[in-house]
């Protein structure tokens, strides 16, 4: 099969982890004899220092003449000190997601054995717990109409969804916990904003399409609470874009360890796959940098983009092994640690072997 993937490092650690990334990705081309075919684009503040634009119009024909995108990181501690700037490495991301109808943000939450003692919460608590967040990324108010008034004193910010984008990503909610345990919690505020109304309104008009999931409504104030009291309730929630935004980072603490979590948004022209943190700035060029969410959002790339669940199996295994063996970088080795390029080369060396 050919795997046609626009590569995006972006900022910060961001080129250093993807290449880790790519490591596992050709072994797993040259194991099951799939044709590579890869191209780099640029985004973020390291596109608006070479083009003055986070997205440039090259960037998005690559991606849009792409199967899959495999991304690294935005930001730069330059453009977050300067409120004034007048274009911000954020933007590109915005534009991306805007551009290519990413719709959807796919951010799966488990918890690793060996890692159990670093979460924050006993172990008793996360012990098992495995369940997707799933966020709206193209409405809402990262999208609404905003600006000031009164002499710039006054700001605004409008929360805006239309029944379209709602039943859109319901009904991929509803897919995915088809193939899971077949319970759905639809994350609201319905008792306070009016968009969130309309959330359960469609959601209510669709759950009796799914008599095999159970649907179950959570206003966003007790699913914050419940993320950290009982993780293992969850199996599939969704959410609008804001509330998403917020809660995934919430349950990302339940691993202990914001370097392990993946991410997919799939999208209407094609999705990107991205590992949930930052570009870690002050690690740039150090080699120290946790790759393994970013290897793990290649696996779902092979999952989700390519449709080859093997393939994607092989390299969560790879990553298990690394971990049970504590081959892994600085933030989460008890004993010895290792490099982000050293855990690259184990995990591509375990593909080839196994």
């Amino acid at each position: 099969m050919k795997l046609n993937i626009a590569i995006l490092p972006g900022d910060g650690i961001g080129p250093e982890i993807v290449e880790q990334a790519m490591k596992a990705v050709k072994a797993i081309a040259k194991k099951f004899n799939h044709e590579l075919d890869y191209e780099y684009g640029l985004t973020g503040a390291s596109a608006i220092d070479k083009v003055g634009d986070p997205y440039p119009a090259e960037t998005h024909e690559l991606c849009m003449n792409s199967d899959a995108v495999l991304f690294g990181a935005i930001g730069d501690p330059k453009f977050d000190n300067n409120p004034k700037a007048p274009v911000r490495p954020e933007q590109g991301l915005l534009a991306m997601r805007k551009k290519l109808g990413l719709y959807a943000n796919i951010r799966p939450v488990e918890t690793f054995e060996s890692l159990l003692h670093k979460s924050p919460l006993r172990r008793e608590l996360v012990e098992g717990a495995d369940f997707v967040c799933i966020r709206e990324l193209t409405g809402g108010i990262y999208f609404g109409e905003k600006g000031r008034k009164d002499n710039g004193n006054t700001a605004f910010d409008t929360n805006t969804y239309t029944r379209e984008e709602i039943e859109r990503i319901l009904k991929l909610a509803y897919d995915f916990a088809g193939k899971r345990n077949k319970k759905l919690t639809v994350v609201d505020k319905a008792n306070v904003l009016e968009s969130s109304r309309l959330w359960r309104e469609v959601a209510q008009e669709m759950a009796p399409n799914y008599t095999d999931i159970r649907t179950e409504y959570m206003f966003v104030d007790n699913a914050a609470m419940q993320i950290i009291q009982w993780p293992k309730n969850f199996d599939v929630m969704v959410t609008e874009n804001m509330f998403g935004d917020i809660l995934t980072d919430e349950a990302s603490v339940i691993t202990g360890s914001l370097g392990l979590l993946p991410s997919a948004s799939v999208g209407i022209h094609t999705s990107v796959f991205e590992p949930i943190h930052g570009s870690y700035p002050q690690a740039a060029g150090k080699d120290i940098a946790n790759p393994i969410a970013t290897i793990l959002s290649a696996a779902m790339m092979f999952e989700y983009a390519f449709e080859l669940p093997e393939e994607g199996k092989l390299i969560r295994d790879a990553v298990a092994a690394s971990m049970s063996e504590g081959f892994v970088t600085e933030d989460i080795a008890e004993g010895p640690s290792y490099k982000t390029s050293q855990v690259g080369d184990w995990i591509a060396h375990w593909i080839e072997t196994n």
